[in-house]
C-alpha cells in the first residue's frame, strides 16, 4: 500500500489581521522603510509555517509569500525584467513594475484563469535574457529562513510552461514572435535554480503548471514534455524532487504526459478535475507519487469527508506515494472561521475556511493511515454539518416569479435605441464619465465603523453619507464630467453592500481574500435562494440626482460578477442561482427608472472571469450569463441608457458575448494593454458604445494630458466618435483626491482638444 503525506498547496499570505496590507502601504506612504516592511513580512511566513506546522500537516509549502504577486516574483527571480525598468531597483524595481512609478507604466494585470486574483502579466521579447537575481533568489532565502526557525518546507514555484504561458510579447516585439519560443533558454535557468535549492537542502520543490487545465496544443504538450524530461534528468544529486501540480480542472491529455517524463510527483486538483481519476491508472503513476487535491481550495464548504476519504482510499493501489491535499493554494479562501463571531450557527457549522481545510487534509491523512476508526467522531461531526440546512435555503415565492417571468421581455431593437439617446440633450459627442466609485477617505471608512459599532445612528450617517455626495457631485460639476456619479460612499465594497441587502446572503466580519497587492475583498457567502426586500441604491441615486441638473448613473453589480465574487452554495446550478440575482436587480432596474434615472450600469467585470477553462464547457456558461443579465436589464425602457463595465480580464476572446449582453454602452479595461481589446472589438464588428479605459486607475500615476489624448485617438482610430465613451479603467475607490481630481481634469481637457479636432 502507498506511503500517505498530507500537505497544502499554498495558504493565505495576507496575516490574520491584514499585516501585510498595513506594512506594504506604510512603506508605499513612507511612513516605516524596507527593512520595516521585510521585518513584517518575515512575521507573516513564521506565522504560517508554525501554523501549519503545529496543525499536523506532514510537508509544508514555501516561496507562497508575496509581497503583492507571486508571477511577478518569479519575472524578477529569472530576470524577465522590462527594459523601461532598468533604471530602477529592489522593491522600488518591484513595485514600479506593479503599479508604475513617474512616467514609467508598469506591467498589464489581469484575472488569475478564473479567480478573482490578478497577477501581473509577463513582458518578453526575443532578444529576453533569462538569468537568476543572485542577489535575492526568494525561494532559496526563504527555504533557510523556515529551516532556522525549525521547519524543514517544500519551495513552490510557477513552472516554466505556465510563465510562458501567461506572460505576453513586449510592445515592439516581432508578430511571428511567441514567449513559448523561449522555453530552451528558461528551462535552464530552472535547472541553476533548481541547484541552487537542492545545495539549500530542499527536498522537494513543486512547479505549478496551472495551464494544463485548459485547452492545450499538441506542440504546448510537447513543450511539457521537453521541459520535464530535462529537469527530472538532471541528477538527483544536482536537484530536489520535482512535483509537478495543476489545479482548477482536470488537465486532461497532459497527465499521460506528464507520467511519461522523470518527475518524482503529479498534483491534480480532484475537486474540479475530478474527471482526472479515471485514468490515473492508465497514466503510468505507480511510481510516482500523487498529489491529491480533495479538499476544495476555492470555496468556503465543508468537505464532504467521507466521500474524499472513500476516494483517497481508492487511489492507494495506483501510486507509490499518496499525499493527500488541497485542490489548489488557500489563498483563494478567508483565512479562519474563527474569527467569525457573527455567522448564524447553522451555517457556519457548514463551513470551513482555510485553517479549518488544514484539519480536514489532516483528518484525511490520519484515517488512512490509522483506519476510520480513529477519526469516527469527526466523521460523523462532519456528516451532520453537511446535513443541516440554513434557515430560509428556498423562497418559493422568487421560484414563482422566475418560472412566470421566463427569459424576460427583449428590449427594443439597439439602433432604435442609440437613435433615441443619441436625439437626447444630454450629453455630447466624446461624453466624459467615470466608472462609479470616487476615493474611500478616511472620514468615510471611520462614519462606516461608528455606524457599525453604535456610536452614531443611521440619520447621522445618512447625513455624512449626504455631505460626501455633495462633495463629489460639485467636483464633478467643476471637473466637467458630462455624466456623473454619486461616488458611492455608502458602499463597502460593490458585491458585498448589495449582499448586505439581498436575503440569501450572509457577510464575514474578517473574511478577507487577496485580490491584487494590497487590496482585498471579503466575498459574501451565498447559501439560500436570493430576493431583495427593499431597494438597494434608489435613495443615494436620486440624492445625487437632486443636487445636479446633468444625469446620474446608477450604479449595480450584475450577476454573472454577484457570483463570481461570492462564495457560492454548491447546491443548485450556478446558472439557476444567478437568475435569482438577476431578478432582485430587475426590480432595483425598475425602481431607479420610477425615480427618474435614465442611466443604469450593471457592473460585469467578472464575465470573462467564469468562463470555464475548456472550450467543450464554455457555450453552455455564455448561454446562462448572457441570459442572466438580459434578465436583469431587458425590463428597462428603450429610453434608458444601459451601460456595463469589465475590467481586467482578457476580454478579446468573448467578444460577441459582450455584444449579445445587449448593453447600450460598455465600458472595459484598455489603457495598460493600449487599447488592444478595442482593434478585437472593431474586428469583429462589435456596434454598439464603447468606454475603453483611457488611463489605468490601479497604478498611482497622474496620466498627462498628452498620454490620454493619445488613447483617445487610438480608440477613435477603430471606434466611430459618435460610439465613443470616455472614462477610466475603473472605480476610484482605492486612489486618493490628490492623483484622482487632476487625473480627471486632465481626462476632460484630452477630450476637449480631441473633440475641438473632429470634422464638424
Amino acid at each position: 500500500m502507498a506511503a500517505v503525506r498530507t500537505t497544502v498547496l499554498g495558504y493565505p499570505r495576507i496575516g490574520a489581521h491584514r499585516e501585510l496590507k498595513r506594512a506594504t502601504e506604510a512603506f508605499w506612504s513612507g511612513r516605516t522603510d524596507a527593512a520595516g516592511l521585510e521585518a513584517a513580512a518575515a512575521r507573516i511566513r513564521r506565522d504560517t509555517w508554525e501554523t501549519l506546522r503545529d496543525a499536523g500537516l506532514d510537508d509544508i509549502p514555501s516561496n507562497t509569500f508575496s509581497l503583492y504577486d507571486h508571477v511577478l516574483d518569479q519575472a524578477v527571480l529569472v530576470g524577465a525584467v522590462p527594459e523601461r525598468f532598468a533604471g530602477l531597483d529592489g522593491l522600488e524595481r518591484y513595485f514600479a513594475m506593479a503599479r508604475g512609478a513617474a512616467e514609467t507604466p508598469p506591467l498589464e494585470m489581469t484575472k488569475w484563469f478564473d479567480t478573482n486574483y490578478h497577477y501581473l502579466v509577463p513582458e518578453l521579447a526575443p532578444d529576453t535574457v533569462f538569468q537568476l537575481d543572485r542577489r535575492q533568489l526568494k525561494p532559496v532565502k526563504e527555504f533557510r529562513e523556515a529551516a532556522a526557525a525549525g521547519i524543514q518546507t517544500r519551495p513552490v514555484l510557477l513552472g516554466p510552461l505556465s510563465f510562458l504561458l501567461l506572460a505576453k510579447p513586449a510592445a515592439g516585439a516581432p508578430k511571428e514572435f511567441r514567449p513559448l519560443d523561449l522555453l530552451p533558454r528558461l528551462v535552464e535557468v530552472y535547472a541553476e535554480l533548481l541547484g541552487e535549492l537542492a545545495a539549500a537542502g530542499a527536498a522537494w520543490v513543486q512547479l505549478e503548471e496551472p495551464v494544463l487545465a485548459a485547452d492545450r496544443t499538441p506542440e504546448e504538450l510537447a513543450a511539457l514534455r521537453t521541459a520535464y524530461d530535462h529537469l527530472g534528468a538532471l541528477a538527483l544529486d544536482r536537484r530536489p524532487k520535482l512535483v509537478v501540480t495543476a489545479y482548477f480542472g482536470p488537465i486532461g491529455e497532459a497527465l499521460p504526459v506528464l507520467g511519461r517524463t522523470p518527475i518524482e510527483g503529479i498534483g491534480l486538483d480532484l475537486v474540479a478535475g475530478a474527471a482526472d481519476i479515471d485514468q490515473l491508472v492508465r497514466a503510468g503513476l505507480a511510481h510516482k507519487a500523487l498529489f491529491a487535491g480533495l479538499v476544495d481550495g476555492r470555496n468556503v464548504w465543508r468537505t464532504d469527508l467521507p466521500r474524499a476519504l472513500a476516494t483517497a482510499a481508492s487511489l492507494l493501489g495506483s501510486v507509490r506515494e499518496l499525499v493527500v491535499g488541497t485542490s489548489c493554494s488557500l489563498l483563494h479562501v478567508p483565512l479562519d472561521l474563527d474569527l467569525e463571531e457573527n455567522l448564524p450557527a447553522s451555517l457556519r457549522g457548514r463551513l470551513a475556511f482555510a485553517r479549518q481545510k488544514v484539519d480536514e487534509v489532516v483528518l484525511i491523512g490520519r484515517a488512512l493511515r490509522d483506519g476510520r476508526d480513529s477519526v469516527a467522531r469527526e466523521l460523523t461531526e462532519a456528516d451532520a454539518a453537511l446535513t443541516t440546512r440554513a434557515p430560509g435555503v428556498v423562497d418559493a415565492r422568487v421560484r414563482a416569479r422566475l418560472a412566470a417571468l421566463g427569459d424576460g421581455t427583449p428590449r427594443g431593437d439597439y439602433e432604435a435605441r442609440a437613435a433615441l439617446h443619441r436625439g437626447s440633450a444630454d450629453v455630447p459627442l466624446l461624453p466624459t464619465t467615470t466608472i462609479g466609485s470616487f476615493p474611500q477617505t478616511k472620514e468615510i471608512r471611520t462614519a462606516r465603523a461608528d455606524l457599525r459599532a453604535g456610536r452614531i445612528d443611521e440619520p447621522a450617517y445618512t447625513a455624512r453619507m449626504r455631505t460626501e455626495i455633495d462633495k463629489v457631485i460639485a467636483l464633478q460639476e467643476d471637473i466637467g464630467l458630462d455624466v456623473l456619479v454619486h461616488g458611492e460612499p455608502e458602499r463597502n465594497d460593490m458585491v458585498q453592500y448589495f449582499a448586505e441587502r439581498l436575503a440569501g446572503y450572509a457577510s464575514t466580519d474578517h473574511g478577507w481574500v487577496q485580490s491584487y497587492g494590497s487590496r482585498y475583498v471579503r466575498p459574501p457567502i451565498l447559501y439560500g435562494d436570493v430576493s431583495r426586500p427593499v431597494p438597494m441604491t434608489v435613495e443615494w441615486t436620486t440624492y445625487a440626482q437632486s443636487r445636479t441638473t446633468r444625469p446620474v448613473k446608477g450604479m449595480l453589480t450584475g450577476p454573472v460578477t454577484m457570483l463570481a465574487w461570492s462564495f457560492v452554495r454548491a447546491d443548485q446550478p450556478l446558472a439557476e442561482t444567478a437568475r435569482q440575482v438577476a431578478l432582485a436587480l430587475r426590480d432595483e432596474i425598475r425602481d431607479l427608472e420610477a425615480a427618474g434615472i435614465r442611466y443604469v450600469q450593471v457592473d460585469e467585470p467578472a464575465l470573462r472571469e467564469l468562463l470555464p477553462l475548456r472550450a467543450a464547457d464554455q457555450p453552455a456558461y455564455i448561454r446562462w450569463a448572457v441570459a442572466a443579465f438580459r434578465l436583469a436589464t431587458s425590463g428597462a425602457a428603450d429610453s434608458t441608457q444601459i451601460h456595463s463595465h469589465m475590467c481586467y480580464s482578457e476580454f478579446g476572446d468573448i467578444v460577441d458575448t459582450i455584444d449579445a449582453l445587449d448593453a447600450d454602452v460598455t465600458s472595459v479595461e484598455a489603457a495598460r494593454s493600449r487599447m488592444e481589446l478595442v482593434g478585437d472589438l472593431a474586428r469583429a464588428g462589435y456596434h454598439r458604445g464603447i468606454g475603453p479605459g483611457v488611463y489605468d486607475i490601479h497604478s498611482p500615476r497622474v496620466p498627462s494630458v498628452a498620454e490620454i489624448e493619445e488613447a483617445l485617438r487610438l480608440a477613435l482610430a477603430a471606434v466611430e466618435p459618435s460610439r465613443l465613451w470616455v472614462n477610466p479603467d475603473c472605480g476610484l475607490k482605492t486612489r486618493g483626491y490628490a492623483e484622482v481630481e487632476p487625473a480627471l481634469r486632465n481626462l476632460v481637457e484630452a477630450t476637449r482638444r480631441v473633440r475641438a479636432s473632429l470634422p464638424g
